[in-house]
């Protein structure tokens, strides 16, 4: 029985023209596009080559030209400065016009790059949007993050303007930002020509003549400045992908694909219609914010909402439930950390019964696997579907997934579901051959890759090739492994070099992850593989308990070790586990493996740029010593 996404699925890979083109009729456009696709200068193809459009006028004046600018277009929650705001697309509209003329004062114009450098206030929102109305192509880099990453972000997108706010809070303490600005820029071989700075009431930044301004002095001299026409092809952000160091990777967004696309994805993927209430709890700073806090609900006239908060902590394991509950959310996107940090604080979701969740219909993951026992428990609990998804920083929204407004599939436990319409996905060998139904390989996708997704990397289109198109001559690479059932459902696995050899046998650490996490102790896990004389590699596994568990950590580890034996078998080699109080990860919520690899084996590694807490791998250092492991390994 055919449905709409077999429908749609079969036509964007047929003919991607027919597919997207009408899809693209329904954004407003200064100038059409001459063609949907120019596919005449492999392997860079073009969406929507020729037409004019402006991405700001899409997210905001075409929804006041069409009588709803009264509708809430963004919601501030912040329980951290126990504050909440409420922008209707008229005052957001005239809050971003103003600051585009803020821009336009300080001589930025089309082409030329802003960095926002924000915490998860609105007006970090209303900068991007400055800079899109403008024809401006934004830089957003993860409030706090350090003075020498800042530093080589600068020199890469050579800024006319830098914004920032006077600092950032987290659960427990603020952050001057100011500081961490000067010492970037001082730092960089490029400096910028001013600095826009937003004052918070927790600090007053010190402001330097003749460079720095104040926000609100110079948004109350503006004049409000209209939207720029810019070409489809023109880049709307450069955003620079977490955990890169010395040259950074930055990935580019065009203007034309990214709206066709994202607008799509509210309704075919999320089921959001305009005037639904959509949550995204994720970051400016990483992809997720881009693509789902602030452009694609904005241009489906829906209304988004900007937290400033922790899924725990900020005040409790309840807060989620809170936000959705006081907004009316219909949809919620988080990472599976979000939620595996609160069912190990609220193992047994008493705090979810505080809370009306009748508007709560669908929960989305992505960002990490989304283990078993993690989909379970938020099934049990909220009685909504919960949808893995699969997506990277590179592609801008989702490869595959359960397309929720065309066709509701059953979920399978550790599969995103199917690929999403536009993305031909397929499983090859080392030499680009495609592997049989359900065996292990490279996920690649077919080209060309669908709109909005990366058309180079900002400056590089040599190193765009190198880093994604070289290794499957007419793929792009994930860099991702795992493999797609009969049924079509794909399964990713791990990332490609975490594929580990042990003795001759190639195995999945996502696999053995996913048994882990299905003992009842296990909040968290990692396995990652290790050196070993003997068989090249061994899994080593880490574990983070619940909250409240007295069981004895011996037992726990048998226990785990003896699951893994039982399900993947004795060639998995899994016989080492060591129980730590937190995982290391980067701001998004992503374990770094590759560091924890790297202290076991006594490498050399570079603490990430993008690690929440530097002190955890103290913590990782000790725990391996006990067992054996890296520098600290007792002798």
């Amino acid at each position: 029985m055919s449905n709409l996404y077999e429908e749609a699925y079969n036509q964007s890979i047929n003919d991607p023209e027919a597919f997207w083109g009408p899809i693209a009729e329904e954004c407003h456009w200064y100038k059409k596009w001459d063609k949907v696709l120019d596919d005449s200068n492999k392997p860079f193809y073009r969406w929507f080559v020729g037409g004019e459009m402006n991405t700001c006028y899409n997210a905001l004046d075409l929804h006041i030209d069409n009588g709803i600018g009264e509708n809430k277009a963004l919601i501030y929650d912040s329980p951290v400065t126990n504050t909440k705001r409420v922008y209707t697309f008229n005052e957001l509209r005239d809050e971003v016009a103003r600051f585009a003329g803020v821009l336009a004062a300080k001589n930025v114009q089309k082409g030329d790059r802003v960095i926002i450098y924000m915490p998860m206030i609105p007006e970090a929102a209303i900068a991007m949007l400055a800079c899109a109305r403008l024809g401006a192509v934004h830089s957003v880099v993860f409030g706090g993050f350090a003075a020498n990453e800042l530093a080589t972000r600068i020199n890469d997108a050579k800024p006319k303007v830098m914004v920032t706010a006077s600092c950032g809070i987290e659960v427990k303490k603020v952050i001057p930002y100011k500081p961490l600005l000067d010492e970037s820029i001082n730092l960089a071989g490029f400096k910028p020509d001013s600095c826009i700075v937003f004052q918070r009431p927790m600090v007053q930044a010190e402001l330097k003549a003749g460079r720095d301004y104040d926000w609100d002095e110079l948004m109350n001299a503006a004049k409000p400045h209209d939207c720029v026409p810019v070409l489809a092809t023109d880049p709307l952000y450069i955003l620079y992908t977490s955990g890169t160091t010395g040259q950074p990777k930055g990935v580019v967004r065009d203007n034309g694909g990214h709206l066709v696309a994202l607008k799509w994805t509210m309704k075919a993927i999320y089921d959001i219609d305009e005037g639904d209430v959509y949550w995204a709890a994720s970051d400016i700073g990483w992809v997720v914010g881009h693509s789902y806090i602030v452009y694609a609900p904005l241009f489906k006239g829906a209304t988004t909402i900007m937290f400033e908060g922790k899924p725990v902590g900020t005040p409790d394991a309840g807060t989620f439930w809170r936000v959705i509950q006081d907004h009316g959310v219909k949809s919620l996107f988080t990472a599976p950390t979000a939620f595996r940090a609160i069912k190990r604080d609220d193992p047994e979701a008493k705090l979810m019964k505080d809370y009306d969740l009748s508007s709560f219909k669908i929960l989305f993951l992505a960002g990490e696997r989304t283990d078993s026992d993690t989909l379970k428990w938020a099934e049990t609990n909220l009685k909504v579907p919960v949808i893995d998804h699969w997506w990277q920083t590179e592609t801008g929204w989702a490869i595959a997934a359960n397309c929720m407004g065309l066709h509701h599939f059953p979920v399978k436990p550790g599969s995103p579901t199917k690929a999403v319409p536009g993305w031909d996905v397929q499983v090859v060998d080392p030499n680009n051959k495609p592997v049989a139904s359900g065996e292990i390989g490279a996920i690649v996708v077919k080209l060309p890759l669908p709109p909005g997704t990366l058309p180079t990397l900002w400056q590089n289109d040599k190193r765009y090739i190198e880093a994604y198109l070289e290794e499957f001559p007419g793929y792009y690479k994930t860099a991702d492994a795992g493999y797609i059932d009969e049924e079509g459902y794909i399964y990713v696995m791990t990332r490609t070099d975490d594929i580990i050899n042990v003795a001759g046998h190639r195995l999945s650490t996502g696999a053995m992850e996913e048994v882990l996490s299905c003992h009842p102790m296990v909040a968290e896990c990692a396995v990652m593989g290790v050196e070993d004389r003997l068989k090249g590699q061994v899994p080593l596994g880490f574990l983070v308990l619940k909250a409240g568990v007295t069981v004895d950590h011996d037992q726990i580890i048998r226990e785990a070790i003896q699951m893994v034996r039982d399900q993947i078998g004795p060639v998995a080699a899994f016989k080492t586990a060591t129980i730590v109080k937190r995982l290391p990860k980067t701001r998004s919520g992503k374990i770094l493996r590759g560091t924890m690899r790297s202290i076991a084996d006594q490498k050399e590694y570079k603490v990430p740029a993008t690690i929440d807490d530097p002190a955890i791998l103290d913590e990782i250092e000790v725990s391996l010593g006990a067992i054996g492991y890296g520098k600290k390994a007792s002798k």
